[in-house]
């Protein structure tokens, strides 16, 4: 889906922190939250449309979407993600 080239070079425009491709499940996580209702990107608005995929910064608590193969790295686009469970 991105290349891995692009992919080297991204970074999380407010940290700069490297971003890696979400996992699929992730993503189907993502959009299914979506579809309930519940996801707000950092901008406070509501996402409505599903993501073909993500880019999750280096410490796991944004994803920034990726629409028509584009990642979308606006900081106000990023979408919150919970603390990994410990277990």
């Amino acid at each position: 889906m991105i290349d891995q080239e692009l992919l080297a070079i991204l970074a999380c425009p407010e940290t700069k922190e490297p971003v890696s491709l979400a996992p699929e499940d992730l993503i189907a996580a993502v959009n299914r939250a979506i579809e309930s209702g519940s996801v707000s990107n950092r901008g406070g608005e509501a996402v409505k449309e599903p993501i073909d995929g993500g880019l999750v910064r280096q410490d796991g608590k944004f994803l920034y979407p990726i629409r028509d193969e584009i990642p979308i790295m606006l900081i106000e686009e990023g979408i919150p993600l919970p603390p990994p469970e410990s277990g």
